[in-house]
C-alpha cells in the first residue's frame, strides 16, 4: 500500500513542482509577502487607536497624534491595492524578463487601475477617490490588473514593440521612451474597459470582480472547511518530499490577507471583526507546522540519534524554523510519523476555531505575522495576550502530546537498532 501511494505521488510530483514554479504565482506570493511593512505599520496604528488601556487613546487624542494614526491606517492598509497592483505587475515582469526591473510595468499597472476607480464628491463639490475599492475590497481588482498589464507589457518588450533609442541615449531617457508605447496603448485598453464597466449593473470594474469573485471566494476559500482542507493538502505535499507551502499558499494568500484588511478596517471603524479565518489565523496556529513539539521530544529522548537531532533543531524551532527536524529525522515519507505530520495541524485549527466561535479567544485583528520572530512574540503582533498564551499552549502542550505515541514508537525501533549495532561493534 505504501509503496502504491509513493508510486502515484511520483507519478504528480512533476505536475506540483511545476505549480511551484508558475511565475504567476510566484509573482502573487512575492508581491503579497513584499505588502509586509505597509501592512504591520497600519497594523500597529490601529492596534494604538483602540488599545485596551484607555490612558493610551486619550494620550493620542490629546497629543494630536489620533489623526495621525488615522492617516497611517488609510495610507497602509487603506490603501492596500495600491500597493498590491503596483508590485504584482513589477514582480510578473521581473521573472519572464529577468533584465528588466518591471518599475514601469508597475507604474503603467497603477495608472490602470486608477483608470478603472470611480471617482466622487467631496462635501465641497470637489473630486475625490473614494477609499472603498483602494483597501481590502480592492485587492482582487489590484491583482488582475496588476498581472494583466504586467503580462501585456512583457508581450510589447518580447515582440519589441517599443521605441528603440540609439545607445548614446542614456539609459534613463531610453526606458521612458521604450515603455511609451506599452502606456499608451494599455491606457487606452483600460479607458474603455472602465467605458464597457460603467454601462453594466455593476458600475465599475472593482465592483463586478467583488460581487462575482472575490466575495463568493470569501465564502468557500474562507471558511474553516476550506482552511483544514488545504492544510491537509500542504502537509500531504510536504510529507511527500514537495514544499507545500510554496504550492497552496500563492494560491489562498489574496483572499486570506484581503480578509485580514477587513478585519483590520472593522476595527479601525469601532466595529468588531467578523473574518474568524484568515492569513494570520493560519500562520499563527499552524506556526512551525507544529514541529517544536517533536523537537522537545527528542531532547529527552532516550535514543542517541534523536537526541542529538533534537539539540540541533530546537533553537531554530523556537523561531518557526522546522526544516531540521523535517529533513533530518525524516519526516518525509516517514510512514511511521506520517499522521501526526499530516494532521496535527488541523487538529490545532479545529480546536483554535472553536475556541474563538464560543468566545475564549477573540477574532484575530489581522496583523500579518512575521516569519522568523521566536514562540510567542510571533503571535503578539494581534495584540491580545489570550492569542499568545493560545500559541504557547499548541506548541508546548498540545504539539508534544500529538506527536508523542507516535514518536515512542519510531524510538522504540531507534534503541533496538542502536543496541544492535553496540553489539555488533562490541563482537568485532
Amino acid at each position: 500500500m505504501k509503496e502504491k501511494v509513493s508510486v502515484w505521488f511520483a507519478k504528480l510530483n512533476p505536475l506540483f513542482n511545476k505549480l511551484g514554479r508558475n511565475y504567476y504565482l510566484q509573482a502573487i506570493s512575492a508581491s503579497m509577502m513584499a505588502t509586509l511593512g505597509p501592512i504591520f505599520l497600519g497594523s500597529f496604528a490601529v492596534l494604538l487607536l483602540v488599545f485596551p488601556i484607555e490612558a493610551v487613546p486619550q494620550f493620542l487624542a490629546a497629543s494630536g497624534f489620533a489623526s495621525i494614526l488615522s492617516a497611517v491606517y488609510t495610507f497602509t492598509i487603506g490603501s492596500m491595492a495600491l500597493y498590491v497592483v503596483f508590485l504584482m505587475a513589477k514582480n510578473l515582469v521581473t521573472k519572464f524578463i529577468p533584465s528588466d526591473d518591471g518599475i514601469m510595468a508597475g507604474v503603467i499597472a497603477l495608472m490602470s487601475f486608477l483608470f478603472v476607480t470611480p471617482l466622487g464628491t467631496a462635501a465641497d463639490e470637489v473630486s475625490a477617490i473614494p477609499v472603498t475599492w483602494l483597501g481590502a475590497q480592492g485587492v482582487f481588482s489590484a491583482m488582475i490588473v496588476g498581472l494583466l498589464v504586467g503580462r501585456i507589457y512583457i508581450l510589447f518588450k518580447q515582440k519589441n514593440i517599443t521605441i528603440r533609442m540609439p545607445d548614446s541615449v542614456p539609459p534613463m531617457v531610453s526606458k521612458v521612451f521604450e515603455s511609451l508605447i506599452p502606456t499608451i496603448a494599455i491606457g487606452i485598453l483600460f479607458i474603455l474597459v472602465n467605458r464597457m464597466f460603467a454601462a453594466t449593473p455593476f458600475g465599475n470594474m472593482h465592483q463586478c470582480i467583488y460581487s462575482v469573485i472575490q466575495e463568493p471566494l470569501k465564502g468557500i476559500g474562507g471558511s474553516i472547511g476550506a482552511v483544514i482542507f488545504l492544510s491537509l493538502l500542504q502537509q500531504i505535499l510536504w510529507f511527500f518530499g514537495i514544499h507545500g507551502t510554496n504550492v497552496i499558499m500563492p494560491l489562498v494568500q489574496v483572499l486570506w490577507m484581503s480578509m485580514d484588511a477587513e478585519n483590520l478596517a472593522k476595527i479601525a471603524a469601532g466595529q468588531k471583526p467578523e473574518n474568524v479565518v484568515g492569513y494570520a489565523f493560519f500562520m499563527i496556529i499552524t506556526w512551525s507546522g507544529l514541529a517544536l513539539g517533536l523537537a522537545l521530544l527528542m531532547l529527552v529522548s532516550k535514543s542517541r540519534q534523536y537526541k542529538q537531532l533534537g539539540k540541533i533543531a530546537i533553537v531554530p524551532a523556537l523561531f518557526g524554523i522546522t526544516e531540521p527536524i523535517i529533513f533530518g529525522t525524516p519526516l518525509v515519507l516517514n510512514f511511521g510519523l506520517a499522521f501526526p505530520f499530516i494532521f496535527n495541524n488541523t487538529i490545532a485549527l479545529l480546536i483554535a476555531y472553536i475556541l474563538t466561535k464560543i468566545g475564549i479567544l477573540p477574532v484575530f485583528m489581522g496583523t500579518t505575522p512575521i516569519f522568523g520572530l521566536p514562540l510567542g512574540f510571533h503571535a503578539a503582533v494581534q495584540g491580545s495576550i489570550s492569542i499568545i498564551i493560545a500559541q504557547l499552549v499548541i506548541q508546548l502542550i498540545l504539539s508534544p502530546l500529538l506527536w508523542y505515541p507516535w514518536f515512542k514508537r519510531v524510538e522504540k525501533k531507534a534503541i533496538l537498532l542502536e543496541s544492535e549495532s553496540e553489539k555488533i561493534k562490541r563482537s568485532l
